[in-house]
Order: structure tokens, then sequence, then C-alpha cells
């Protein structure tokens, strides 16, 4: 008898606390609770076009809970540099050559620092106008801003803040180091026969019309002392040709007239797939040796997912 009154109060102990548990699930299931909207770290990352000379991103805002509200809320934001300083010493310590830049205030204008999320709505979102011309496919760039107050409901603590990260892009490639042109290449060292050199190639946007890509065969590093030494800009003009020029300190020649390699951008459809393509010759001196260099350098891409630039 003694052992069946334990299991009952054992059970009814279990289905109190269960209840319990269940009803504060259901107040925050319902609960009103806003956040600024971001990935992880805080992160929410743009590439602006270097073709145009203005865009525009937002900070966007969002409400949970289940029930939609009853007030308008008004938040208030403040740009806040500590965010970077954290982020930097967090991710790369002593190593100041690799922290993310904070964006120049000369490149954006964030629209408003307060903005109203209406009752029964669920966010809201403030215009930042980036301005990416002259910024480095070296680096990405950070806007840090942070909820400083607000008049009602209840603030996510993990999403107060966000860190908006810049990066620049062009037609040809995004400054990630990400952007892989396939290399079909043909070398002649100076007094031997020439030979083929298979491979790819890392291309970073530089302006709205010229990008950068390691000269010949030389190792691909990112790091500013080798590209200021191996590096080579192609400019790709509006009847799609092409000038080979040295990004720093480079010995290059370019070389017109081949035929098979005439230093032009085109697009290709071979009926399957469409292909970003550059066909360039030139020669170049390394070591106090020269190269004959002729490269078809080609990128698979989706026409739909261009982004239209309006002249």
């Amino acid at each position: 008898m003694k052992f069946k009154s334990i299991i009952i109060i054992v059970v009814l102990i279990l289905v109190s606390v269960s209840c319990n548990q269940y009803e504060v699930f259901e107040k925050e299931q319902y609960k009103n609770v806003f956040a600024l909207i971001s990935s992880n770290d805080n992160i929410f990352q743009k590439y602006f076009d270097l073709r145009r000379t203005e865009s525009i991103g937002y900070i966007s805002f969002s409400m949970g809970g289940t029930n939609p509200t009853s007030k308008d809320l008004t938040i208030n934001i403040i740009e806040d540099q500590s965010y970077i300083d954290n982020y930097n010493r967090a991710y790369y310590d002593m190593d100041v050559l690799k922290y993310e830049k904070t964006l120049p205030t000369s490149k954006y204008d964030i629209e408003a620092l307060q903005c109203i999320i209406p009752a029964g709505k669920s966010g809201v979102q403030i215009p930042i106008r980036i301005r990416p011309e002259g910024l480095s496919p070296d680096s990405s760039y950070f806007i840090a801003v942070r909820i400083d107050t607000y008049s009602d409901y209840e603030l996510n603590p993990d999403k107060s803040y966000l860190l908006y990260r810049v990066r620049i892009k062009n037609y040809w490639a995004q400054g990630d180091g990400n952007t892989s042109y396939v290399l079909r290449g043909l070398r002649k060292q100076e007094g031997q026969t020439e030979i083929q050199m298979p491979g790819a190639k890392i291309m970073h946007p530089l302006t709205k019309n010229k990008v950068r890509i390691m000269i010949g065969t030389e190792p691909y590093k990112s790091d500013i002392a080798t590209f200021n030494k191996s590096a080579i800009v192609l400019e790709i003009h509006d009847d799609n040709k092409v000038t080979i020029t040295p990004y720093r300190n480079a010995n290059v020649t370019q070389i017109d007239g081949d035929p098979d390699f005439p230093n032009i951008f085109r697009t290709e459809d071979d009926g399957f797939k469409t292909y970003k393509t550059f066909l360039l010759r030139y020669n170049y001196v390394v070591n106090g040796i020269t190269y004959e260099m002729k490269e078809e350098l080609r990128l698979q891409y989706n026409e739909s997912d261009e982004e239209v630039i309006e002249e």
C-alpha cells in the first residue's frame, strides 16, 4: 500500500513539473522578441558591384512570437567600433594584417538611426547606401551597429548588434578570393619547346572593368607582397578587348596579333553550359628568364544569376 502511494506521489510530482515546463515553454513561444537579422558571429555579408557608383543594402530587424504585436516598436541604433575591435582580437589576435577593416565613412550613409516596427508587422529595414569604388579586394569591411534603446517588447540579447560586412565584386570576379578560372595554358621558356600548363587562376575585382590575376604560372598566395611582385591587371574594354599591365612590379609585355589568343574576353555557350572566357597572350620575365605565355581562362556561370546593371 505504501509503495502504491509513493508511486502516485511521484507521478503527481512529474505531472506538476511537466505542466510547469509546458507553461514556461508556452509563454516563451508566445512572447514577442525582436532582433537584428544576421548569420554566424552576428555578421551579415553583401557584395557590392563596382559597376554601380552607389548601391543600397539593408540593416534588417525581425519580430518573433506566435501572436502579432499590438503596439508600434521604436528602435534606436548607434554605430559601435568596439564590436569590430573585439571581432579582430578574437579571430586574429596579434595578426594585424588579417584584421577586418572599418568601412570609411565616405563610403556609406545609413539612412536613419531610428526605425519603427509597426504593430502587427514582423520586421523592418533601414537602408544603407554603399559606394564601393576604391575598396580593396584584399580586405572586407565592417559597419558595426548595435541597438541602443527601444520602446517596448523584449530584445534578443544575442542579436543586439550587427557586423555588416561589405565586399566588392564586378562582372568577372568576387572579392573573396574564391573566383577560380580554369587555366589552359601554353608556356614557352626562352630557347625551349612549348609545354602545356593546365591549372587554375584566382581572379580578384579591382574596378568596374579591371581584374587581377597572377602572371604566368607563378604560385598564388593571398599576400600583398606576392601580388605586388607577381600579379597583372586585365582591363576589359567596351569592345571586350583586353589590355594587360603590371599590378605593381611584374615584368610583363602584352603581345597582340595571335589569332588563337587575341587578348579578348567573351562569353561562350556550348549548348549545355555557359562560360566567361579570356584568351590572353603576353611575355613575362621572372628571375631573368623570359617566358612566352598563351592562356585560356574559363569560368562556368549561369546567366540567370548575373546582376543586371542599367546604363
